[in-house]
């Protein structure tokens, strides 16, 4: 997979910042301002259904803690070694998924998506495709779907192969195939090596600023995503997939600050070896900008997020995750328009 000349803007779950993560609005708002791919995060149910959820732990996205129905199926699991009590996609059906409904994650953050409480539903990925599809119908580019399997690992464990259950969805929709507007990403590394002989699509691993592929810690493998950006490292992740997915802080450093500061080599290694750049997550609020762009201490008020964009797509960045798609188009046509 080549670099395109001009960086890709993939909304990152919809329009969170605008709209209810991971919901029909939210997709349709990304589509509606500009952006080249809508992000959904898969994970599966009970009778074997890719749905789509921030995490497979859902009392902080749904309503589902209210509901008496429900109240039985609270629990605690091991999620990647780490414990959490709550209600799980996987002892859900489909069925009773769709009855719940969704709320805010970040209300703190994101007090004007708190009204749309329980007005979707969750999403399954084919209503995601189907999104895609439909809003490729009226324009010229196509809207393409970049989807992440979330804890691979663990749903394998439970005998929810999610490579089986995504390569089932591509192969009925003929989506598995070169030149289908698809990518798929991973935090583990093996599910993507497993996929690489499955499918020609686009493959992407992504790697943050710290910690490690639970897959490789199951394993007790101790490459962490520290290691993983490193040029032996690198060359050993251009074997299976075409691209990385970055923390941004990966690209570019903070100072002790939090202020942005360094450009690190990290793009120039990847383009070296052939592998896209696609850097997350591009956020608007102070609160998650570097400390010379925010615009007050109220963590929810907008900073100069364009000046963030800017300076990623200066350090040479393939591709942006957003949550605010209008932000990342507007960065990107003044980047492109700079003499």
């Amino acid at each position: 997979m080549s670099s395109p000349a001009t960086p890709i803007v993939i909304g990152h779950r919809g329009v969170p910042g605008e709209r209810l993560e991971h919901t029909r609005p939210s997709y349709l708002r990304a589509v509606e301002q500009g952006c080249d791919y809508i992000e959904p995060d898969v994970v599966a149910t009970k009778d074997g259904q890719l749905v789509v959820r921030h995490e497979n732990e859902i009392s902080g996205t749904t309503d589902v803690a209210s509901r008496p129905e429900f109240a039985g199926h609270k629990t605690v699991k091991f999620i990647d070694g780490v414990a959490y009590s709550g209600w799980f996609t996987e002892d859900f059906t489909l069925a009773e998924l769709k009855t719940l409904r969704v709320r805010e994650r970040l209300p703190q953050l994101r007090p004007q998506n708190i009204p749309l409480a329980r007005t979707e539903q969750i999403l399954t990925l084919d209503e995601v495709i189907d999104i895609a599809e439909q809003a490729s119908a009226t324009r010229e580019e196509p809207v393409g779907v970049y989807v992440e399997t979330k804890h691979p690992t663990y749903f394998a464990g439970l005998g929810l192969d999610l490579n089986d259950l995504l390569i089932d969805v591509l192969e009925r929709r003929g989506l598995n195939h070169r030149g289908a507007k698809i990518v798929i990403q991973s935090m583990e590394t093996g599910n993507l090596k497993a996929l690489r002989d499955r499918t020609p699509l686009t493959l992407v691993q992504l790697m943050d600023r710290q910690g490690a592929p639970y897959d490789l810690v199951a394993a007790g493998d101790p490459l962490t995503y520290w290691a993983m950006r490193k040029p032996p490292e690198l060359e050993r992740i251009a074997a299976y997939a075409d691209g990385i997915g970055p923390n941004k802080s990966l690209v570019i450093k903070r100072d002790l600050r939090a202020r942005l500061a360094k450009t690190t080599k990290l793009v120039r290694r990847a383009h070296a070896l052939g592998l896209v750049v696609h850097i997350w997550t591009m956020r608007s609020e102070n609160n998650f900008l570097p400390a010379d762009l925010r615009t007050s201490r109220d963590k929810a008020a907008h900073g100069d997020a364009v000046g963030e964009y800017l300076a990623f797509f200066d350090a040479g960045v393939d591709g942006v995750f957003s949550d605010f798609t209008a932000t990342a188009v507007q960065a990107r046509s003044l980047w492109l328009g700079r003499p």
